[in-house]
């Protein structure tokens, strides 16, 4: 079962447990994932990577939203995003560790025959893909320019 129809098997459950949190991260999700089935050159399929992405994206996009409402002292709108951060992290996979990512990334420099700074466009390439979902772009990039630098 393919991650679109998981979330719409979870949605079902989500109604009959009359979870409203979880049921409206679930209809988020799915809405995100029909327009991009839907978009211009998707010919109807969304493969999981693709999914991932947007997974990936909309729990950035819940975490910095819950930031602002901080920042701006609305605590209650701060718990909603995070609590529908939360539900989408349940179908990412689990995060690297910063010695699990450096072993990661070493592999991939090394496959890909990277050995200066100037390389690092192909590394992020390869990393970006392999990497989907295990860690944040940010972190990658900071990573692999410490490598290449040694």
């Amino acid at each position: 079962m393919d991650l679109f129809e998981t979330i719409s098997a979870d949605i079902k459950s989500a109604m009959l447990a009359r979870d409203k949190v979880r049921l409206e991260a679930l209809r988020g999700i799915k809405k995100e994932f029909l327009e991009a089935k839907s978009a211009p050159g998707a010919g109807g399929e969304l493969s999981d990577e693709a999914a991932l992405k947007i997974l990936t994206k909309m729990a950035k996009q819940r975490r910095e939203s819950a930031a602002i409402y901080t920042e701006q002292n609305r605590p209650e709108l701060a718990e909603a995003e995070l609590a529908e951060a939360a539900v989408i992290d349940q179908y990412l996979p689990a995060k690297l560790s910063p010695e699990e990512l450096t072993a990661r990334l070493t592999e991939i420099i090394a496959q890909v025959g990277a050995t200066s700074p100037a390389d690092m466009g192909r590394v992020m390439g390869v990393a970006s893909k392999a990497l989907t979902g295990m860690a944040d772009g940010k972190d990658i990039s900071a990573k692999v320019k410490e490598l290449l630098a040694k």
